[in-house]
């Protein structure tokens, strides 16, 4: 049974139990009795018709950036959440009884309190009616101590406690028409958006119109309702754009607005769920203290499992993309990391220590779903590594060097110099992996400590290896770089800070490409045709099984079909959340696939934002190679499809076409041995950005002028007859990316402790000056203005330093556009 299948058959309980409660706004007894959809469920966007867009709050209220808490966020936060045993359990409802939350709270206490976990999180089904202003009252049948009694106990201990809400109001609320506190010229009947409009993805509630003080007032009286109480955290589920709902159909902004201006003045938490659009990053950013990146970590495999390791894997290429969102203020949410105990987590060992090293290098929340008071000592051993828990609280989220293998090196430059490295197998082997100093940015030698292992492995120049990494296993290392050595910094990094306004590409980008030139070898007597001047775009075919595509989840490859696949193969799988991601450089790209009856929807990312659900089913008949998703307008540079499997009994990939712009004219030659001539082409760009020509020698084989590659015919006699690829190679921006700024007095600076530096950008018609600070004195004007746009360009150098921090700091002066690519710094 799917989890969107069970999700439908618990509507009527939810509501069921919704009468009988008269739920307030957000809280609600049943949510917890229904499994979060899945991948493969959405609401009825029908039934949303008269949906309004979000309404602005009163000028006058402004919430500083980084969410309520204040500095409590600026690192990522660390406790317990009660959701995973409420699934696990199967009465979730009253699994959080007073006796059962006491208990967490002493387990926590003498476990793993010492550590800095100390947040217990109570999810849905703590309340259980309300008071005679609307607000939410907690259920007496759970806490019949008095709930007040209970977050004395979790603050006794020194701990944190926190509580759930959903958005919007019941309608049971409505119809009383009762008093806001604090407002009584406010009434509950005159709260929600006539007519009335879904608030939440379950349809428990209704949107409240914000664009009337009282519906402010009424947050405000909640929230300081339960800030009287003590509470410390909230949890804000069925946030939309997000959860299920890609679209603004649902739209919660409004309400994740106004409990945070709410919730500012008592520095609570507030954190929201679940698998938030990414669209509106910088919103939640604004407004929350963490966000759920992805659904619900839990297998909804009642007193089976907590969890299973797809749910884990399908998070790698969720965070690649949400990264560089994360920091001080707010954090990427994982959801529980349920890796407690071995015969309650549904993990391997491996899977486990791989699941607790990603939470860790994300610097996500770091808090368990496991039943505290049964920890088995291998899943203490993971939760209270002092060295992993370092990393986490560090607050560097960790990226990838490439996403183009299931064997994946993450990486994150700390504060220090030194760099976290985690080797992630996510392949379907044992295998050997390398992290490669200049993949990281390193120049020059470092030292290597195993941080699972707490043990030194020595100093190593210029990579290091680790043996026999097991199946969905992982390695976590700490890399120190040694004296002299060199350390560059992408444009992106978190320790390069930005004032003023700046984008990151946005078309101003130029990415390092290869382009083949196709030439055609003969030996024969008649003369040879020149090659044909291309259209500017050439289209690449890239077959399922290209090394390249990551397919995460659980697929198979079917070959030998007879149906008409490209190649005669797809690659398939049954698992609705699996997924495949593929980066490209191009302005374009086709999702190629199968059509037919076992087929259903699939969700289509392009560099993370979700475009379109295709719908790959077809009542009668087959269809063979049907391009089912195609965009053909992107910025020429760097980008990732995703494609996640939404429904139906089959997910297919056959192909997926790219289209490049063509650097090369002609992109075809011929040369005939009986008639020898040399080969001549243009290319597109600045030829000092051309690296180079397959394993031909500059000078002896090729010569370069202006624009015009010249292959020489003696290089061209020595091919063999037939077909020969001669692969053009370009360089790019490092990393294939820049941040740029259009406004005069937007500047980008560094703080690092070194003796030497640099700053790398490019040259471009564009630009034109820019002032460089060094420890605040301005020391150059450099003129970034070329007649070409060429790429990774020393700007400004300083060497002769005193080993001291330092701050760099260029400032725009002049021209359309200030790029920065790369710091660099040698420490001593």
């Amino acid at each position: 049974m799917t989890r969107s299948i069970r999700t439908k058959a618990v509507r009527g309980v939810l509501a069921t139990i919704l009468l009988a409660a008269l739920i307030p706004t957000g809280s609600t007894a049943v949510s917890s009795a229904a499994p979060r959809p899945g991948p493969g469920a959405v609401p009825d966007a029908a039934s949303q018709q008269g949906a309004v867009p979000a309404a602005p709050l009163p000028s006058n209220v402004t919430v500083a950036p980084g969410g309520p808490a204040g500095a409590q966020a600026d690192k990522p936060y660390m406790g317990w959440s009660s959701y995973s045993m409420q699934v696990y359990a199967g009465n979730g409802s009253t699994w959080i009884n007073e006796k059962q939350i006491t208990a967490q709270s002493d387990a926590m206490k003498a476990k793993l309190q010492p550590y800095g976990y100390n947040r217990i999180n109570i999810d849905a089904a703590w309340n259980g009616g309300i008071d005679g202003y609307g607000r939410p009252t907690p259920s007496e049948a759970n806490y019949p101590s008095g709930f007040q009694k209970l977050i004395d106990h979790i603050h006794g201990n020194g701990q944190k406690i926190g509580i759930y809400a959903i958005p919007g109001i019941g309608q049971q609320v409505i119809d009383a028409n009762l008093p806001v506190y604090g407002a009584p010229e406010c009434k509950t009947g005159d709260l929600p958006v006539r007519p009335l409009v879904k608030a939440d993805y379950w349809g428990i509630g209704y949107k409240i119109d914000f664009s009337k003080p009282c519906g402010q007032k009424y947050i405000d009286s909640i929230a300081d309702l339960f800030a009287s109480w003590g509470i410390d955290f909230l949890k804000f589920d069925s946030v939309t754009p997000g959860s299920g709902v890609s679209n603004l159909t649902l739209d919660a902004r409004d309400d994740v607005k106004a409990w945070s201006t709410a919730l500012a003045k008592h520095k609570i938490w507030l954190e929201l769920s679940w698998a938030l659009d990414i669209n509106y990053a910088d919103y939640w950013k604004q407004y929350s203290n963490g966000w759920r990146i992805d659904w619900d970590v839990e297998c909804y495999c009642e007193g089976v499992a907590l969890t299973a390791w797809p749910n884990i894997a399908r998070l790698f290429p969720k965070l690649a993309d949400w990264w560089r969102h994360a920091g001080p203020g707010g954090w990427n949410d994982l959801d529980s990391l349920n890796v407690g105990n071995g015969q309650m987590d549904g993990m391997t060992k491996d899977e486990r220590r791989t699941a607790a090293t990603l939470w860790a290098v994300s610097a996500a929340p770091m808090y368990t779903g496991n039943d505290m008071t049964r920890l088995d000592q291998y899943g203490l051993d993971l939760l209270t590594n002092r060295e992993v828990i370092a990393v986490n609280q560090a607050g560097r989220p960790a990226h990838p060097v490439s996403t183009t293998s299931n064997r994946q090196v993450w990486y994150s430059l700390n504060a220090d110099s030194s760099y976290t490295v985690a080797l992630f197998n996510l392949g379907q082997t044992d295998a050997n992996m390398t992290a490669t100093f200049a993949d990281l940015g390193l120049t020059g030698s470092a030292k290597v400590r195993d941080l699972w292992a707490k043990k030194d492995l020595g100093t190593f120049n210029g990579s290091f290896t680790a043996n026999d990494v097991p199946i969905h296993g992982a390695r976590l290392f700490k890399v120190t770089p040694q004296q002299g050595s060199t350390i560059k910094v992408n444009d992106d990094d978190l320790r390069v800070s930005y004032d003023g306004d700046w984008k990151r590409n946005g078309n101003y980008e130029v990415p390092a490409t290869s382009e083949p030139l196709n030439v055609t070898v003969s030996d024969s007597a008649g003369a040879s045709a020149p090659g044909a001047a291309n259209a500017g775009t050439r289209t690449l075919e890239i077959n399922n099984d290209n090394p390249q595509i990551v397919y995460t989840g659980s697929w198979s490859r079917s070959t030998g079909r007879g149906l008409g696949d490209y190649q005669d193969d797809v690659q398939y799988s049954e698992q609705n959340g699996d997924s495949f991601s593929y980066s490209f450089v191009g302005n374009g790209v086709d999702y190629v696939t199968e059509t037919h009856n076992s087929q259903g929807e699939v969700d289509i990312y392009i560099d993370g934002q979700l475009k379109q659900t295709v719908n790959t089913y077809q009542a009668e008949g087959r269809g063979s190679q049907q391009v089912v998703y195609s965009i053909s307008d992107l910025p020429n540079g760097a980008h990732t499809i995703r494609g996640v499997k939404k429904s139906g009994q089959f997910m297919l990939v056959d192909k997926l076409n790219v289209r490049q712009e063509s650097l090369l004219n002609p992109d075809k030659a011929t040369f005939n041995k009986a008639q020898p001539a040399d080969v001549s082409i243009e290319i597109a760009r600045d030829p000092g950005e051309l690296l180079g020509v397959g394993n031909l020698v500059k000078e002896t084989d090729y010569t370069v002028t202006g624009s015009t590659v010249t292959i020489k015919k003696e290089y061209l006699a020595k091919l063999p007859v037939g077909a020969t690829a001669l692969d053009f190679r370009f360089r790019g921006d490092y990393r294939d990316d820049v941040h740029a700024a259009a406004t005069n007095g937007a500047a980008v600076s560094f703080t690092f402790t070194g003796t030497a530096v640099n700053w790398s950008t490019a040259l471009a018609a564009d630009q034109g000056e820019a002032d460089v600070y060094l420890d605040g004195k301005l020391v150059r004007r450099v003129n970034l203005h070329g007649d070409a746009r060429v790429t990774a360009r020393q700007a400004f150098s300083a060497t002769g330093l005193k080993n001291a921090q330092h701050t760099l700091k260029i400032v725009k002066v002049s021209g359309e556009a200030l790029r920065h690519d790369t710091f660099a710094y040698t420490i001593r």
